[in-house]
């Protein structure tokens, strides 16, 4: 796998990026976007462009973020996949059973105490933070 991460965090308008292993065996990465444009800038980079190709060929998908208004943002894009030992999802050539691509938006709210697992850089209406405070 290239490092998609790297690639992300290069992508203007990327906020920031975070990867984890779920309880249940998800590779997961978080990426944040200030909003639809920098996602479709991340979805037409060549890096991205070859890992799904790469990994479903044949694969075309009708129209990225065509449902999603223009002036969305900031954006939470999760990407998440679990390995097997094989390929195994049909018309795939990497040893995946599962791979999801979901979109969130962020609400006004919430605290933060000692940091945040968003970036800084990502603006939360309403945000307490008190990481910062003497």
């Amino acid at each position: 796998m290239p490092d998609l991460r790297g690639a992300l965090d290069a992508i203007p308008g990327c906020l920031g990026t975070e990867a984890a292993r779920t309880e249940s065996g998800k590779e997961v990465i978080f990426a944040w976007f200030e909003d639809k444009r920098a996602v479709l800038r991340w979805y037409h980079s060549p890096i991205h462009q070859r890992t799904m190709r790469g990994a479903f060929s044949g694969f075309e998908p009708q129209g990225p973020l065509k449902v999603v208004p223009d002036d969305v943002g900031p954006i939470l894009a999760i990407a998440s996949l679990t390995f097997t030992d094989q390929a195994s999802l049909d018309g795939g050539s990497l040893p995946i059973s599962q791979i999801a691509i979901e979109l969130y938006r962020p609400l006004a709210g919430g605290l933060a105490f000692g940091g945040r697992f968003a970036p800084d850089r990502l603006v939360v209406p309403g945000l307490r933070d008190y990481t910062n405070r003497g």
